[in-house]
């Protein structure tokens, strides 16, 4: 039987997906840049939520036994290490003070790891709700 994740881990996780995308986002709103670099990073920042979940799912689903075709689970490794790598390269070549490429690093890092946590939590909370309906089944059958 699955547990379900706790209120508090589930509402941390989401606290730090908002604060991470939304800090991203407002510090790309306020960076004096030029529109198609904002369009860039906000594209990265997608793309490396997108991956990060991806992975999240293509790891778990191998864990449980759910079959994962290799070139999936070869795809999301790939692309959450390309959006990392696309991150640093325009932070390393960007115009920017080291504060900020701080900033937009860390606030890129603290979402991923976030989107992961959040997937995990809706996984479980559904296996976990899952096994509840399941369980209840069977002893009222009886």
């Amino acid at each position: 039987m699955n547990q379900k994740p706790s209120n508090a881990f589930i509402g941390a996780s989401w606290v730090a997906l908002l604060t991470g995308a939304v800090s991203y986002n407002i510090g790309l709103w306020n960076a004096e840049m030029l529109l198609n670099e904002k369009g860039y990073y906000f594209a990265v920042l997608m793309y490396g939520l997108f991956a990060a979940v991806s992975l999240q799912k293509a790891v778990r689903d191998e864990l449980e036994g759910i079959p994962v075709t290799n070139i999936y689970y070869g795809i999301s490794w790939f692309s959450t290490a390309v959006s990392i790598l696309l991150l640093v390269i325009g932070l390393w070549n960007a115009d920017l003070a080291r504060s900020e490429k701080g900033f937009y690093g860390m606030s890129f890092t603290l979402s991923l790891f976030a989107a992961v946590a959040v997937q995990k939590n809706i996984r479980d909370s559904q296996r976990a709700k899952k096994d509840v309906d399941k369980n209840s089944e069977e002893s009222s059958s009886q």
